[in-house]
């Protein structure tokens, strides 16, 4: 999710406590990382419609069993940060006040004002959460999906159009083109064509 600082220094510098206090009275959710509070901004159309794609998927697939499928409201709890990944898969009942740190399966849609840190200290931090089993990461401007497995010492994987990608912790399998499903990019638009032009 786009996160956008509420000033010029790049979010504003707090307590883990302070940022605990004042999040559930906060106007717009935001992410406390490295000790600084970062305000999510509104994401463009095609953030929302892969996350949605994925979410409804996700959600569908898991109706009767104990794990749940959540968009950007469940925060995720990473050492002493905290953060909204766009979806989150969370098994545990449990868990109270919109707070997990125990996620099986994180999604991250990657924007350009988020990437340098969801490409690094967040990614870092997700791979070093005992539950996680898998961590997706999806562009939005091109289509292009990278998943990194916990089974796989956490090796990044490559999906692109045309590809099915098996999300092995929850035992779904969703084509690349289901994934990005009224994504609006010059390369699904192409594939799309394509598709009109051999059907009979």
């Amino acid at each position: 999710m786009a996160l956008q600082p509420k000033s010029e220094s790049e979010g504003i510098c707090m307590t883990e406590a302070e940022y605990l206090v004042s999040e559930p009275h906060s106007e717009t959710k935001r992410e406390y990382i490295d000790g600084r509070a970062y305000a999510m901004a509104g994401a463009t159309r095609n953030h929302l419609r892969i996350s949605a794609n994925v979410l409804g998927e996700f959600r569908n697939h898991l109706k009767g069993t104990p794990c749940e499928a959540v968009q950007s409201d469940l925060k995720v709890k990473l050492s002493k940060d905290y953060v909204y990944p766009d979806v989150v898969v969370d098994c545990n009942n449990t868990n109270k006040d919109g707070l997990t740190d125990n996620p099986i399966i994180i999604v991250e849609v990657l924007s350009k004002s988020t990437r340098k840190r969801d490409l690094t200290i967040k990614l870092i931090q997700y791979i070093n959460l005992p539950s996680l089993q898998e961590c997706v990461l999806i562009e939005q401007d091109i289509v292009r999906v990278q998943v990194l497995r916990k089974k796989n010492a956490w090796k990044l994987e490559e999906y692109s159009l045309g590809d099915s990608i098996t999300f092995e912790s929850i035992e779904l399998t969703l084509t690349v083109e289901d994934i990005y499903e009224r994504v609006d990019n010059n390369e699904i638009n192409e594939f799309r064509q394509e598709k009109l032009e051999v059907s009979p």
